[in-house]
């Protein structure tokens, strides 16, 4: 028991430094965003929104789509590592109550370790992620990699209408060009994500399945 018990002591405390870490990225990315907000305020009071601020806003924005991306991608997987910590600590709720089965009511977390118990143990109730899409994008909009994503799709979107106005498109042009960059950004990152979870879950090989 006391070799399970600070096993489970260990995996909270890496679920807690993954969520410092998720947080911290996420702020790292806001502060990028409104450094560059602020930059390009003062540029186009400077310049008149002239050639200055066109190039700068090319360069500037860039880097936040950059940034952006590769800190979804981060949250993604620290997202995977939260999962294999949870998982490991249900396996540990299991030994619990094989060595004590009678407090077994008093558990409101799961015992299993298949995609159900890890879910229940997250509070995430209904269907399994990555299988049905309307309920897919319902919960990525409410978490911090769905809220990022949709923020740097607008800014993938004012990017490329910004290029395309450099290169001497009408206003009309390029307004459908930002849409089309917004909407391939969303598209692109919803199906990198559910296929990463799809792998996730194909790859799950539970020891303590939930009862059907």
């Amino acid at each position: 028991m006391q070799i399970l018990s600070t096993e489970h002591w260990s995996l909270l405390a890496a679920r807690s430094l993954g969520y410092t870490d998720i947080y911290s990225r996420a702020n790292m990315f806001f502060s990028v965003l409104s450094g560059t907000v602020i930059a390009l305020a003062l540029i186009a009071q400077a310049g008149r929104f002239g050639a200055t601020f066109t190039v700068a806003a090319i360069l500037l924005l860039g880097i936040v789509v950059f940034v952006g991306l590769t800190t979804i991608a981060r949250i993604g997987r620290l997202n995977y590592e939260d999962s294999l910590w949870v998982t490991g600590m249900n396996r540990i709720r299991h030994a619990y109550l094989e060595l004590h089965p009678e407090l077994k009511d008093y558990f409101v977390t799961s015992q299993h370790d298949d995609m159900r118990g890890l879910m229940t143990t997250l509070g995430i109730t209904g269907a399994e992620p990555g299988r049905h899409l309307l309920a897919d994008l319902g919960h990525t909009v409410t978490i911090v990699p769905g809220m990022m994503m949709l923020i740097v799709a607008v800014v993938a979107g004012a990017w490329a209408a910004t290029v395309s106005i450099a290169l001497g498109a009408s206003q009309p042009l390029a307004i459908a060009v930002g849409a089309a960059c917004f909407l391939l950004t969303v598209v692109a990152n919803i199906i990198y994500g559910r296929r990463a979870v799809r792998a996730w879950t194909t790859g799950l090989a539970p020891k303590f399945p939930s009862p059907d």
